[in-house]
């Protein structure tokens, strides 16, 4: 097989692949409703364009943001959206992915004021508001590497990762280190809080720690088994975060609410039921959030990047090739963000998965907010590419095909070979990066 490439010039020829397919998604020509302004909180973001948390790998070794992450996010604060979801920001040492994550403690936390003021002020001058921007809190788990060798700290051995050479059992992580982390969280919201951001994600997503004990059915113990145990890290971490802060400051968090991997091993799944999407328990977890803690905004997404991309990232060209076509992978997407939006009307909803629309990402971005998909549109590896769509899309209502992302994957080949990560076709800055770093190239 090949891969499935997005060739659509028109939107018509896009609506004709979705019929033949059988597939929905929410197309709307009413762009309009991305200037609507969000009301979160005491909080108001100026339109309905959110950008994702896109790691770019490239802080200090003691955490700070350095010049290619600086250079991002004045790119991300130019571009007019109205939510910056700021990338991953270890909460502790042994939880960062790679060494140049970014990772907040107080000897740092100057650099990261100075950080948030610019990306408000450069914001403000450039588009006349201020953004709201959210610091995403994480501990990465399974995908730890804060030397740059793996280094592991795991809820529970899988055999769909971890195959015939399972993990040491010393590097699962201990009910009391656990409990630890859910103060290490509220530290990590009050030092965000300080920093001038507007909230705080507890980050749960794409298999990082707390994203993996969504999933510790086998796990025993405090973390493990039933859905209260599972979720426990979270709920604390949310809980904790909420009683460190200001009463306006928002605590949210980036949500897997499907992995893609079968019971016993997957989130939002059924036992005996494969990899068929099932979210009752994503559902009753979300209402314990939404209506027990009071969390007023949440940002969906599925799949692993590591393991399954072409769930949560549909592509042209990639590490496999799918048994479905991208477009399926897509509405999939759509399938639980819209759920989820549904079951909560009155929690924030943010989706994901556009990019791979390329051009016609508006459109779906804007369906699915006129028709109650989601309450923002969130893009990730599209800002990587092209920055400015936020205001294409605001002000001449549309994306200009040849500044899109095109599904290459190379952004990701360069995280996977330990660089730092960019857009390699769009931003000239890129190339050279990914020509020595993974093509080997002096």
């Amino acid at each position: 097989m090949e891969h499935e490439k997005f060739h659509y010039k028109t939107k018509e020829e896009l609506k004709a692949k979705l019929e033949e397919l059988k597939v929905t998604l929410p197309l709307s020509e009413n762009l309009d409703v991305l200037k609507r302004p969000v009301q979160i909180g005491s909080k108001t973001a100026a339109n309905a364009i959110a950008i994702q948390p896109m790691e770019g790998c490239d802080g200090t070794a003691d955490g700070r943001p350095d010049a290619l992450t600086l250079r991002r996010y004045d790119r991300f604060a130019k571009s007019g959206a109205g939510l910056i979801w700021a990338e991953a920001v270890a909460v502790v040492p042994e939880g960062r992915a790679n060494p140049r994550q970014l990772w907040i403690h107080e000897e740092n936390l100057a650099d990261f004021q100075k950080f948030v003021a610019d990306i408000k002020e450069t914001c403000i001058r450039e588009n006349g508001f201020e953004p709201i921007v959210i610091m995403q809190a994480t501990h990465s788990g399974r995908y730890s590497k804060p030397q740059g060798t793996p280094a592991p700290l795991i809820a529970y051995n899988n055999p769909i990762f971890e195959g015939d050479n399972p993990i040491s059992s010393d590097r699962i992580l201990s009910d009391e280190y656990l409990f630890a982390l859910e103060e290490k969280f509220a530290e990590a919201a009050k030092l965000a809080e300080r920093a001038g951001f507007d909230g705080v994600d507890i980050k749960c997503c794409h298999r990082y720690l707390n994203s993996e004990l969504l999933s510790a059915y086998t796990r025993e113990g405090a973390f493990g088994g039933s859905l209260e145990n599972r979720t426990r890290l979270l709920r604390h971490g949310v809980k904790n975060a909420m009683d460190a802060t200001g009463k306006d400051f928002i605590v949210t968090s980036r949500l897997n609410v499907y992995d893609g991997f079968p019971h016993p091993y997957g989130f939002g799944v059924r036992p005996g039921a494969g990899t068929e999407v099932d979210l009752t328990e994503p559902l009753e977890l979300i209402g314990r959030l939404h209506n027990e803690l009071g969390m007023q905004l949440l940002d969906i997404t599925i799949g692993n990047p590591y393991f399954n991309p072409h769930v949560n990232r549909p592509y042209d060209n990639g590490p496999y090739v799918p048994d479905e076509h991208p477009l399926e992978g897509v509405a999939r997407m759509y399938h639980c963000v819209g759920t989820v939006q549904k079951a909560y009307p009155d929690l924030k909803v943010i989706s994901s998965g556009l990019s791979y629309l390329r051009q016609f990402s508006g459109n779906l971005a804007a369906g699915a907010i006129e028709q109650g998909y989601c309450t923002m549109a969130g893009f990730g590896r599209e800002a990587f590419a092209y920055p400015q769509f936020a205001n294409d899309l605001l002000h001449t209502g549309e994306m200009d095909a040849r500044k899109c992302c095109i599904a290459c994957g190379k952004c990701t080949e360069l995280m996977r070979a330990g660089s730092t990560a960019g857009c390699v076709i769009r931003d000239p800055e890129y190339l050279p990066i990914y020509q020595r770093d993974v093509q080997g190239k002096k």
